[in-house]
């Protein structure tokens, strides 16, 4: 099989969170010689397969076989691999069965390698992803086969392929403010206290604003208003209480302490209350480190182009594989339909994503 037909057969599985369409299974089938592990958890379908071939490194392919829900707005079915003018539509085709097919192929086609190759796949990472590649790190934890480095195969690249690969991520801190006031009749201003007006008043120095200044890799850590709501739909009362959203994709220069000082220098002398919940930690996977340098030199040889080293975007699941200690960084095809109806990737970037796993194979 190659890397197209395989890419074709796993966008007609359905496997929107958390099914994994009975991809998980055919895989372990697929890659003969491998030991396979399944670590399956309530809904939640998870493999992590390996083959020691040598004393070594271990390099591990990390990604999940799960896609969100297909929506409305396609012109072709969204569970059927439709090949048009070289690209290749269907749901999941960027994000990110592209860069499953395109490492279970090299994997595949692999018949020597100085170490450990391994692939880390699961079902729960478009959904609440508590019981895809936690739970996996915590059962490699105690069978000391975490690797030594890994690949997530994420879409990465912006405007061409290969111009772009993950070398870190932001976190992501999601926050509640509960202003308290005081109820009272729209008539009678003097004799209640409207969070809405005292909001209002200290909104133009928070939305929007950096709370650092970044650096080389990181963007600046800015203060997000995702939601405000308060009263009851009516004219004549004023608002007891006002509830605000925000969220904050931090770097390694903002932390929860850095946001509450922040929130108490502007809200200090109202009754407020305020909740923080971080759903990702930053960090960093240095550029000398073996996987970066040889990633590089794979995709500027079968591309031609140098990617650069990025943080930008949402989250992955190499948030949870950094902490492990494990040297991650992510890379794959362009990200420019992910999500959307008439989700799309070109023949042409999924083989070329092929070749660059295969010569980070060979070179590692």
């Amino acid at each position: 099989m190659d890397v197209i037909t395989l890419f074709k057969s796993m966008i007609e599985r359905n496997s929107e969170t958390p099914d994994d369409g009975g991809a998980l299974g055919w895989i372990s089938d697929y890659l003969e010689g491998y030991t396979p592990i399944f670590i399956n958890r309530e809904e939640v379908q998870n493999l992590f397969i390996y083959k020691k071939f040598s004393e070594g490194p271990h390099l591990c392919f990390a990604g999940h076989v799960d896609v969100v829900p297909a929506g409305d707005g396609w012109e072709t079915d969204p569970y059927k691999a439709v090949e048009k003018e070289g690209y290749i539509y269907g749901r999941g085709a960027q994000d990110m069965k592209s860069g499953l097919s395109a490492f279970i192929q090299a994997v595949h086609d692999t018949t020597a390698f100085k170490g450990t190759l391994s692939l880390l796949l699961t079902s729960d990472e478009e959904g609440p992803a508590k019981n895809g590649t936690v739970k996996v790190l915590e059962v490699l934890k105690e069978k000391n086969l975490l690797p030594d480095a890994c690949i997530v195969a994420e879409p990465t690249c912006e405007k061409v392929f290969g111009d772009a690969m993950k070398v870190g991520r932001r976190g992501s801190i999601n926050g509640v403010i509960e202003l308290i006031g005081k109820q009272g009749h729209a008539a009678y201003p003097e004799k209640a206290i409207n969070p809405i007006h005292k909001v209002a008043q200290v909104l133009q120095h928070i939305a929007g604003v950096n709370l650092d200044d970044g650096d080389e890799f990181f963007s600046p850590s800015q203060f997000v208003i995702t939601d405000i709501r308060s009263g009851m739909e009516v004219t004549n009362v004023s608002p007891g209480k006002l509830k605000m959203m925000f969220n904050v994709r931090n770097s390694t220069k903002t932390d929860q302490g850095s946001i509450k000082a922040f929130v108490k220098q502007h809200f200090g002398e109202l009754n407020y209350t305020l909740t923080l919940e971080q759903s990702a930690y930053p960090f960093m996977t240095e550029v000398n480190t073996r996987i970066v340098q040889t990633l590089d030199k794979a995709v500027e040889k079968v591309t031609g182009v140098k990617p650069k080293h990025s943080t930008a975007g949402g989250t992955s699941d190499a948030r949870f594989i950094a902490p492990c200690g494990v040297d991650v960084v992510e890379f794959g095809v362009r990200n420019d339909t992910i999500h959307a109806p008439n989700e799309r990737t070109s023949k042409e970037e999924v083989q070329k994503l092929y070749e660059v796993f295969r010569e980070l194979i060979n070179s590692f």
